[in-house]
């Protein structure tokens, strides 16, 4: 069974960003959420560009740094980066592995602190 098509449908279905990048920094995937919040730096037009054009010469610092504590053991998998005041919300890089373990890639998730204002099952 392909489960390449369940996998995107999660990724986009994700109200937070996600962006997907290769071990060249190279933006491989941007979810529908990651294109609205990074439109100011042209959203999905980002897809194919090193994700180090949006960000400071510190910040691509720590990126690389990441990357290499991920590189260093298969339990090395999520980093906490930052925390965004103005939406609450953290912001996490998590290693991407292949089915060996082997570190193929990272991505850029956004988890919300704010509590849900959605109603419970809305639609009954």
């Amino acid at each position: 069974m392909d489960l390449n098509q369940y996998f995107k449908s999660i990724i986009d279905a994700d109200r937070q960003a996600v962006v997907i990048c290769d071990l060249e920094h190279n933006i491989v995937y941007m979810n529908p959420a990651a294109d609205v919040r990074y439109q100011k730096y042209g959203g999905r037009q980002l897809v194919g560009k090193s994700i180090k054009l949006c960000h400071n010469e510190k910040s691509c610092e720590i990126i690389d740094k990441v990357v290499e504590w991920f590189a260093k053991s298969s339990d090395n998998n999520l980093i906490y980066t930052f925390h965004n005041e103005t939406d609450n919300r953290d912001v996490y890089m998590v290693a991407l592995r292949d089915d060996s373990g082997t570190l193929i890639g990272y991505y850029e998730k956004h988890e919300s602190r704010n509590c849900e204002t959605m109603k419970l099952y809305d639609f009954i």
